[in-house]
Order: C-alpha cells, then sequence, then structure tokens
C-alpha cells in the first residue's frame, strides 16, 4: 500500500513538474501555425503567413478571375500592403465561360530572391476544374517594408502550372 502512495506522489510530482515548466515559457513548444479557407457562391477567401509576424488575406473573384492579397500594418493595424493578379491567363482554355475555382493556401520557404524581395511564406493554389490545371501563386514580400510601415503593392509571382486533368470537360461554353 505505501510503495503505491510513493508511486502516485512521483506521478504527482513529474505531471506537477511538466506543466509548471511549460507555464513559466521553459519547455520546449512547437509552433502552431492555422490557415482558414472558404468559398461561397462567386469568392474564395483563404489565409496564410507572409512572414513570421504577419500574415495576409487572398480574396478569389470567381467572375473576373481576379486574385488579390491585402495584409495588415503591423504598426498602424490597418491594411496597407495590396497585390492583385489575373488568374484567367493562366488557368482558362479558350471559350470557357463559367469558370469553376477552388483555392487553398499552403506554407514554403520559397529561396528564390531578387535583391531585398523574397517570395511571402505562403503559396496561393488556385486549380480551375473546368480545364483541370492548377497554379501556384506567391506575393513579393518585402520583410524591411513592413518593419518601417511602408505601404506594398504589386502583382502576384506565378510559380509553376501543372495540369490536373488531361481532358477538357465537355459543355465549358
Amino acid at each position: 500500500m505505501a510503495q503505491s502512495r510513493w508511486s502516485w506522489l512521483a506521478a504527482g510530482l513529474l505531471a506537477g513538474l511538466v506543466v509548471g515548466l511549460n507555464v513559466a515559457g521553459l519547455w520546449p513548444q512547437m509552433p502552431v501555425h492555422a490557415v482558414g479557407t472558404h468559398g461561397q457562391d462567386n469568392f474564395a477567401i483563404a489565409t496564410g503567413p507572409v512572414d513570421e509576424d504577419v500574415e495576409a488575406v487572398y480574396i478569389l473573384d470567381y467572375i473576373t478571375g481576379e486574385l488579390k492579397a491585402a495584409v495588415i500594418s503591423l504598426q498602424t493595424g490597418r491594411f496597407n500592403s495590396g497585390f492583385t493578379y489575373k488568374v484567367d491567363k493562366d488557368l482558362l482554355l479558350p471559350g470557357t465561360k463559367n469558370p469553376r475555382y477552388l483555392m487553398v493556401t499552403g506554407l514554403a520557404n520559397v529561396r528564390r530572391a531578387t535583391q531585398s524581395v523574397t517570395p511571402g511564406r505562403s503559396i496561393v493554389y488556385i486549380a480551375e476544374v473546368t480545364s483541370g490545371q492548377l497554379a501556384a501563386y506567391v506575393i513579393p514580400w518585402q520583410a524591411a517594408k513592413q518593419s518601417a510601415g511602408t505601404p506594398q503593392t504589386g502583382s502576384f509571382i506565378l510559380l509553376n502550372k501543372i495540369p490536373i486533368r488531361t481532358a477538357a470537360i465537355r459543355g465549358t461554353e
């Protein structure tokens, strides 16, 4: 009986130590990254990190084929950076009148950079299911401008495009 009490006491002390180290911030912690994606009617919206400090909200208008991103300034708490791109030119087949899009974001540390511009940490994947095409996009991001509170604008960068279906669906017109 006494041995059982000592076992419970040791287990309790160990559990208390683990909880105490976590609360104090001394226990190694793994960051959790969460993004959200939703689509309805003629729009899709998703979020994804741009760098270690801030994320972007991505919006795709199904009717116009326009992809937009907005990023909040860490200094003002207001949207101060925006990027746009027409995905139709990359994804639609000639004669397609009613495109059907899917959009999600993913996380990547793309190393291609020019001077002080590096692709943001999120890749936006857009599929057009009628044509069977998938494209990956990033925004050109300058962390120094974000730190200074300077607005950034520009166009998305097409990373790559691949077919996800080998034959187009009939009735695309």
